[in-house]
């Protein structure tokens, strides 16, 4: 399991003069340690009118400065919102592979549908988002390998057109999707790209079958929408390592994890995102063909008694004010986080090794947490990473296998 770094630049309030510089420069400062200590990709969030949540609108232009700071550490969008409003994919196929050149080939590409307030915003419907998720995936890989490229649809009319320039590596950088649902982890695999998710809220006994769930789609895709399946899982979550498990609480994790979950359900309109995911289930469910793996997945799980951590969203939803502790408790029982001493996080990692995670995506720099002690978290966890990473001397690989042709 390759030790990443995932990173928001949250910026909570209360704000100080030149705040904003300073969490951009932070953030540089942190990606050059991780460099350095040998954390495997530094991954970067694309997010629009987010507030304290998240500063970074433009990740591209961060992970460009990044590059020229760093040497090893691979790049990743984790990810570029897709649908055309926000991003066409000619600019997506430029700006990567651009990227790429500048880093001497070390992007890895993740793109994804976005949510309601990011669709509003840009004047999205949720239909226009996932068609067009889908043609971007068609197309990006298809502008970096042909000379000249055509693509039709209701969205697009490109015809003959050379997109330059091509990436560095060859034949085109490692591509991901993020995904939060059974259906979306599936849809990671059908398209051969790695999947992108977050273990805040899952317990790890659901997150291994949606490992499982996504692992049996990406090993029977013979046709990925890129040159070659990168079957390959990433899971991010709150990490933060101190030389004690008291230390550890004494530096705000209890109160980081609460901050986010109630930023991050507010800010996603979480409760709006459940309505229509539970339409999204009934369709699956009321399929021809009863849903395919996803649909067999929530059969599965139909009979489950609600998860606590899924009582305590609900509570969050409802507009309840939830103590920190309780929420960082739920949470921290169904191993959901990584904080504490080096021992203990020692402990987590090995738990979600043993799952089958190919890359744990570490979010240090989370709510309040002191950017020193943020710092000190990147450095404990970077000590640990020869024994889960015993390749990080070698030259950077993705687990890639060719199409069939």
């Amino acid at each position: 399991m390759k030790i990443d770094l995932f990173n928001e630049i949250q910026n909570p309030r209360p704000w100080a003069q030149n705040q904003e510089q300073r969490r951009f420069q932070q953030a540089i400062a942190q990606a050059k340690l991780a460099d350095e200590l040998g954390y495997g990709c530094w991954w970067q969030v694309e997010h629009h009118g987010a507030g304290e949540f998240s500063l970074s609108s433009a990740p591209e232009l961060l992970l460009a400065a990044i590059a020229q700071h760093t040497t090893r550490i691979r790049l990743g969008h984790s990810a570029v919102l897709a649908p055309g409003r926000f991003n066409h994919p000619i600019r997506i196929a430029e700006r990567a592979a651009t990227l790429d050149h500048l880093s001497g080939g070390r992007v890895e590409l993740g793109l994804t549908r976005s949510t309601i307030p990011e669709w509003r915003l840009f004047n999205i419907t949720p239909e226009q988002a996932r068609e067009q998720t889908r043609q971007a995936f068609e197309m990006v890989p298809k502008m970096w390998t042909t000379d000249r490229f055509s693509y039709h649809s209701d969205a697009y009319q490109i015809d003959e057109i050379s997109i330059i320039p091509k990436p560095l590596q060859q034949p085109h950088p490692p591509l991901w999707q993020a995904a939060a649902s059974p259906s979306s982890f599936e849809e990671a695999g059908r398209r051969g790209v790695g999947v992108l998710g977050t273990t805040m809220w899952e317990s790890l006994e659901r997150v291994d079958r949606m490992i499982k769930l996504y692992r049996a789609a990406a090993q029977a895709c013979t046709e990925p929408v890129g040159s070659f399946v990168n079957n390959q899982v990433a899971y991010f979550t709150f990490v933060h390592c101190a030389d004690s498990d008291e230390e550890a609480m004494r530096n705000g994790a209890a109160a980081a994890a609460a901050w986010y979950t109630v930023t991050a359900l507010t800010f996603f309109e979480a409760a709006t995102e459940f309505a229509a995911n539970m339409r999204r289930v009934e369709e699956i469910l009321s399929a021809p063909d009863g849903g395919g793996r996803t649909g067999q997945f929530l059969r599965d799980e139909a009979s489950n008694p609600p998860t606590e951590a899924q009582l305590l969203i609900g509570r969050v939803l409802q507009g309840e004010k939830v103590p920190d502790d309780d929420i960082f408790t739920v949470l921290s029982a169904q191993e959901s986080l990584i904080v504490g001493s080096p021992q203990t996080c020692r402990k987590k990692l090995k738990t979600y090794a043993d799952l089958g995670i190919d890359r744990l995506m570490c979010l240090h720099q989370i709510g309040s947490i002191a950017d020193d002690k943020v710092t000190r978290s990147i450095q404990l966890i970077g000590e640990l990473i020869p024994e889960f990473d015993h390749e990080r001397h070698k030259k950077p690989t993705t687990t890639t296998r060719p199409a069939t042709t």
